[in-house]
């Protein structure tokens, strides 16, 4: 397994990551995801550090904290050999404090998390939305504290807008204050917005990818294509209202270039999908998830090799999209000024 630089920090992290969403399906919309119990995900985890996985994903409202309740359990024993990031920020209670980055929420949501991991520290903690009530420097210097405490080590941000991401690390360098090195993102052949604006800061600001949904949402399964009923089973119509919107065009012309790189590879659509995420730029850890040892596996199959850059040059024709306003006023006049990543 390869291990790369988490963002501008020390910490070495594998190319690919264990997501837990499909740990407890707790409620109606995780159920849709999967309903690992606690012996499927401790098979899961051995599966996953065996390949050298040892980096797991969680937040605490997967399944309502079933998934990092699970989690703790499937790693207990061996702590020390892995490395565990989850989030906070969502509705986790009825009330108005119950939800935000305040001081307040974020501190009692660590707590939280910690209680149901069952350790005493958190190798990654991310804010899993960006909360623009709670005054910025807040929010910065309520994770610095839980960094000094020594309950978390690094920290970072999920689904952040440039503006906040920057702004967040202004404020953390001004103060000198614990920096955000990971943005876990929403990146895929078919959702390449992350490129506009985010990678670039990445690149400027040392922030590193940490990509959830690499198969767009369950569509780059290769179970869809063009002039084909859809899947019997699929976590997308139960979860639709949630995804992406991808016009239908647009997925079978991926999947096309997709499918025929497979017969050029032996290797599966998901494979190809994600090897392609992890030659791109800032990239630093791809999140698989798994309902199942089967599809594990596959996805395990997505390292070792490398498209050629004659089919990430077919990948990113066929994926390509028109940029909004100012993205593609500035690549059509300051192209040759800019780094090369769309």
């Amino acid at each position: 397994m390869e291990f790369r630089q988490l963002g501008r920090s020390g910490l070495m992290v594998p190319v690919l990551s264990l997501g837990t969403g499909t740990f407890g399906g707790g409620n109606e919309f995780f159920r849709h995801w999967g309903d690992t119990d606690a012996a499927g995900a401790r098979r899961l985890v051995d599966l996953a550090l065996d390949a050298g996985v040892v980096m797991f994903d969680s937040a605490d409202t997967y399944s309502d904290g079933l998934a990092e309740e699970i989690l703790g359990a499937a790693v207990a024993g061996r702590r020390d050999k892995v490395l565990i990031s989850t989030k906070g920020t969502f509705r986790t209670g009825p009330g108005p404090n119950d939800i935000g980055s305040s001081r307040h929420h974020i501190v009692a949501a660590c707590e939280a998390s910690l209680r149901r991991l069952k350790t005493d520290y958190i190798d990654l903690y991310q804010m899993h939305g960006s909360d623009t009530v709670t005054p910025i420097e807040e929010t910065v210097r309520a994770l610095d504290d839980l960094v000094t405490a020594g309950k978390v080590r690094y920290v970072g941000v999920s689904n952040f807008p440039g503006w906040s991401l920057m702004k967040s690390l202004a404020v953390a360098d001004r103060y000198g204050w614990a920096r955000y090195v990971a943005h876990q993102v929403y990146y895929s052949l078919i959702g390449r917005d992350y490129e506009w604006e985010l990678m670039p800061l990445g690149l400027a600001e040392g922030v590193g990818a940490v990509v959830w949904s690499p198969l767009g949402w369950g569509r780059l399964t290769g179970r869809i294509r063009r002039n084909q009923p859809p899947p019997a089973v699929s976590r997308l119509p139960g979860t639709r209202d949630a995804a992406p919107p991808v016009s239908d065009e647009h997925l079978f012309r991926v999947v096309d270039a997709l499918d025929e790189i497979s017969r050029e590879t032996g290797k599966t659509i998901p494979q190809i999908a994600i090897n392609w995420l992890l030659q791109r730029p800032t990239v630093s850890t791809v999140l698989i998830g798994a309902r199942d040892e089967a599809q594990l596996r596959e996805n395990l199959g997505a390292v070792g090799w490398s498209l050629t850059p004659e089919q990430m040059a077919r990948l990113d024709e066929a994926s390509r999209v028109q940029m909004p306003y100012p993205y593609w006023h500035q690549l059509r006049t300051m192209g040759s000024r800019n780094p090369k990543i769309v």
